[in-house]
């Protein structure tokens, strides 16, 4: 892994940018991720039941509620990044079974290179596109969650931001499981609103849960959206805007109707 004040980069050939990993000079253990120039993940390999960023924090939240606390569970990433939510869940749910998927080969062969992965982590990688990896894991494969964490902005790709994706994601899930979807947005939040459409016609029941200030849409952040398959857990509003970060708002029914559009 890197060493202190070093910094590894790789060439990524899908998208044509530069993946760099260097230590954090705050947080001993910790590295940060960042592609094109731009900070994309960050890993605290000492404590990776910590997580930095903030919304990653939130959707660590949600899949602590997802089963009692410290059962393994299986979980599909969409979209690997550093791989911080695998490592989280291995940290607090030990006998998990998860799977990543990854358009970038050289971002998770980098990734793996330079973080390895908690000794133990039951981790199978597939490189290729987010939608097709639905349709071409093995037949009657359920998760427990299912962790979609590819939008960065408006544009979007169409055939993920879609409902026809978001059942098909469904059909992946346990009759109790739980979809996850990071929307990262602009001013405006026109791709929040159009993805809390498309969930609510794929999903029984939609919450959004982000920073307070974030549904004004008066700048650009992230909103987590998690899809139940019956009614929102009552109680799962009240322990989300305690657990935070803060300040925090969860919006479920008709509190998220103007979103909805």
């Amino acid at each position: 892994m890197p060493e202190a004040g070093s910094t590894r980069a790789r060439f990524l050939r899908t998208t044509g940018q530069h993946a760099s990993i260097q230590p954090d000079a705050f947080t001993d253990g910790s590295f940060v991720l960042s592609i094109g120039g731009a900070e994309q993940s960050h890993v605290n390999l000492a404590r990776p039941e910590e997580i930095f960023y903030e919304y990653l924090r939130r959707i660590g939240h949600l899949v602590d509620l997802a089963k009692p606390a410290g059962t393994p569970l299986t979980a599909l990433h969409l979209g690997a990044g550093a791989l911080t939510l695998a490592r989280y869940i291995q940290a607090t749910r030990p006998g998990s079974v998860q799977y990543a998927v990854e358009l970038e080969r050289e971002l998770l062969d980098f990734v793996l290179q330079q973080l390895p992965l908690p000794e133990g982590t039951d981790l199978r990688t597939i490189i290729g596109d987010a939608r097709d990896a639905l349709t071409e894991l093995e037949p009657g494969l359920r998760f427990d969650v299912v962790i979609l964490d590819i939008f960065s902005g408006p544009a979007a790709p169409e055939h993920i931001a879609c409902e026809a994706f978001y059942r098909e994601a469904r059909a992946r899930l346990e009759p109790d499981g739980l979809l996850i979807v990071n929307v990262g947005d602009e001013p405006g939040l026109t791709l929040v609103r159009s993805q809390v459409a498309a969930m609510r016609r794929a999903m029984a029941d939609v919450a959004a849960f982000a920073e307070a200030g974030m549904f004004a849409g008066r700048y650009p952040g992230n909103i987590i959206l998690a899809g139940t398959q019956t009614t929102w857990p009552a109680g799962w509003t009240a322990e989300l805007m305690a657990r935070g970060p803060h300040p925090a708002k969860v919006l479920t029914g008709v509190e998220l109707d103007a979103l909805a559009g």
